[in-house]
């Protein structure tokens, strides 16, 4: 292997669509698919110092092991370890559970191929995949809060309720729910969205997620 190459591994449990995708990653310069397994578990058993990752590519549903539960696993033991999601389904919950676990981005399966390397190229020189799908902006945004000293006056400026909503906000609640739990009106609780949306210039619930994330002050 030439030296400097990305090493990267596939966990996916559909075989055709992950020798596709080995088979294409290998053809990119500098990047090279060391390591392929169809659930996390079997991941977690063949890593070794011979085929250890810069970057994993995971699926979601799986069996054994699903991704949520691998990248959390990552997460704790091997947080060097870039990892981009991968999924059919674009649905909010999947996008929040899996940046709280640790994902560096989320990419859908039928992204185009160029869109896919652009992908890659951007959780390795980034930290992160910008795209619209995970409001790359705001991750932006959110992840330049660690390089700066401004960084935690968004967070001074909220009150008691605004932040136990912000951690309410990164579970699968839906808004409803979440005022079921903090024995308010749904009125209220769009008071308080629309209050942090306005205070940290964020626009969608998974800008918050990702701003709590950053500050460690979600619900586990």
């Amino acid at each position: 292997m030439k030296p400097n190459v990305i090493k990267v591994a596939l966990v996916d449990d559909h075989i055709l669509l992950r020798r596709g995708l080995a088979g294409m990653i290998d053809q990119f310069e500098n990047y090279s698919v060391v390591l392929e397994a169809d659930n996390g578990q079997k991941m977690i058993d063949m890593l070794s110092s011979q085929n250890f990752p810069d970057l994993i590519l995971l699926d979601i549903n799986m069996p054994v092991k699903d991704g949520y539960q691998t990248a959390q696993w990552l997460k704790e033991n091997h947080p060097q370890i870039k990892v981009l999601a991968l999924s059919m389904y674009d649905s909010e919950p999947s996008i929040i559970k899996m940046l709280k676990n640790g994902a560096r981005g989320y990419l859908l399966k039928d992204t185009d191929p160029n869109d896919f390397k652009t992908a890659l190229n951007s959780v390795i020189e980034k930290g992160f995949h910008y795209s619209e799908i995970v409001s790359g902006r705001l991750i932006h945004a959110v992840n330049n809060l660690d390089r700066t000293s401004k960084g935690n006056d968004h967070f001074q400026q909220l009150n008691q309720r605004e932040t136990e909503f912000l951690k309410w906000s990164c579970t699968e609640l839906t808004y409803k729910e979440i005022a079921e739990k903090m024995n308010l009106s749904p009125r209220t609780i769009d008071g308080y969205r629309d209050a942090l949306f306005d205070k940290l210039n964020i626009k969608t619930r998974v800008g918050l997620v990702l701003y709590a994330i950053r500050h460690n002050i979600y619900l586990i």
